[in-house]
């Protein structure tokens, strides 16, 4: 049915429900994102959001917040089961912008399996190739035998017999 057969009173309560979709949409857009609750973080994880605070408060006391995208729970082994990823990327200080992170990037600090593992990247994400998940990580040029600019990424596996990750740099021809 055409939008100028639909009868008057009928056209109103959708332009309503429209109009309250999208106000409720731009109200979560501008509305500020509040801490994420930490308590039931594994403690090597809790230890490092400790440290956080810590180092937040002897920067003229500043006050710390953990932002909802700090903590990842993904698959990072392939065994089904989430694992713990912590993004210093959702670390804040009313008092410092920069404490967390630099031209290098953020720290994530991975847990599996109850092993912690950190990497310095720019951005993570992961990919199935055969049986094995694959964590890719954005990081710093200079790996890459460049500066900060320069494109470089590592491609990581966790070995569950070692209990580590596994990577290497390629050797191209």
């Amino acid at each position: 049915m055409p939008w100028h057969d639909v009868k008057p009173q009928c056209r109103g309560a959708k332009a309503l429900r429209f109009l309250g979709v999208w106000a409720a949409f731009w109200l979560a857009l501008i509305t500020p994102a509040s801490s994420a609750d930490d308590s039931d973080l594994p403690a090597p994880l809790q230890e490092k959001v400790e440290a956080a605070q810590q180092a937040c408060a002897e920067f003229d006391n500043g006050a710390f917040y953990l932002e909802w995208e700090a903590v990842d729970r993904v698959d990072l082994d392939g065994d089904l089961y989430p694992d713990w990823v912590l993004n210093e990327r959702g670390f804040s200080c009313s008092t410092a912008a920069s404490l967390y992170c630099g031209t290098g990037g953020c720290m994530s600090h991975f847990l599996v399996e109850d092993v912690l593992s950190s990497l310095l990247n720019q951005g993570w994400g992961l990919a199935d190739l055969g049986p094995n998940k694959v964590l890719l990580a954005d990081v710093h040029g200079s790996q890459c035998g460049g500066i900060n600019p320069t494109p470089c990424m590592t491609a990581s596996t966790w070995d569950s017999d070692e209990k580590q990750w596994r990577t290497t740099a390629a050797e191209w021809e």
